[in-house]
């Protein structure tokens, strides 16, 4: 009983605290009109933004980006509306706490998801936070895109890159965040992948320090000058050419690296050669012996 005092001891002195055009409150939304959304401020009166002040956005839609039970933080523009409620704009309360936000976003690397509005001028734009942002072509994707205009009406994750209050200069990016999840995909890969595995893959450039071989999936890996052949080599060109076909085996992945070597698959087949070689000769010794065991045991007298 004693906490429900307190607590309706503070909503009391909330209801008649001090409140001046220019301030910025949060009102939790109980009402949606297509003119008008009303919130409860919790204060003797209540507030209304006319839809015209909730945003920027050309696509902004009352029912379906507002809902019942939503907090809205909005600038108070008159302290009577001609209704006894108090007038606010949540555009006036964005242009002071939407930069704000997006610094911090910015700055803790938010991955956000925005629909593309319009294509323009090397690029596109979309809405965040109720700002206006600019896509630039270079950070649609990974790769060169010529057509912005497809991206019109999709979803992307996205990044903010600048953040620019006073030239009122907002600017994102989904490169940053498909490289992330590139390099992400890679590193699973490659830890999929067991040391002293045998592959077959394409030698696809020639270094002074080695040859880097495909081995497919989209993961290269390096083979060492000195893991190339037995023998030794200054230069992998004199073995080896881009797009031959090779047969190599891991011998260490670390730190999204892959170590190749092409030594040791040739190490092991003279190992298995001598191998079978000495089995030969165990068995044709084995066989020589059993021979002369019997021919001892004959009676030839």
């Amino acid at each position: 009983m004693a906490e429900s005092m307190q607590d309706y001891e503070k909503e009391l002195n909330a209801s008649f605290r001090k409140i001046g055009e220019g301030d910025i409150l949060t009102g939790t939304v109980i009402g949606i009109t297509e003119d008008e959304v009303t919130l409860d401020l919790k204060y003797y009166t209540q507030g209304v933004i006319k839809v015209a002040d909730l945003s920027n956005d050309p696509q902004f839609s009352v029912f379906e980006d507002v809902h019942e039970g939503d907090e809205i933080e909005a600038t108070v523009v008159r302290m009577d509306d001609g209704q006894g409620n108090i007038l606010l704009s949540r555009k006036e309360a964005n242009e002071v706490l939407a930069w704000e936000k997006l610094q911090q976003m910015m700055d803790e690397k938010v991955t956000v998801t925005v629909r593309i509005r319009e294509a323009v001028n090397a690029g596109v734009t979309t809405y965040l936070e109720g700002i206006r942002a600019f896509i630039p072509a270079s950070h649609l994707a990974l790769d060169y895109v010529e057509d912005t205009s497809a991206f019109v009406g999709k979803e992307l994750e996205v990044r903010i890159i600048t953040v620019d209050a006073e030239r009122k200069k907002l600017v994102l990016s989904h490169r940053e965040v498909a490289r992330e999840e590139q390099i992400e995909e890679r590193n699973h890969k490659i830890a999929m992948i067991a040391v002293g595995t045998v592959m077959e893959g394409t030698v696809e450039s020639l270094q002074p320090y080695g040859a880097f071989v495909n081995i497919g999936n989209g993961l290269s890996g390096l083979v060492h000058v000195s893991q190339i052949c037995e023998k030794r080599i200054s230069s992998p060109g004199e073995v080896l050419k881009e797009g031959q076909q090779v047969k190599v085996k891991v011998t260490k992945v670390q730190d999204g690296k892959i170590s190749l070597s092409m030594k040791a698959l040739q190490e092991e087949m003279i190992d298995t050669q001598q191998d079978v070689e000495l089995e030969k000769y165990q068995t044709k010794e084995s066989a020589s012996t059993s021979l002369g065991d019997l021919l001892s045991k004959l009676n030839l007298s």
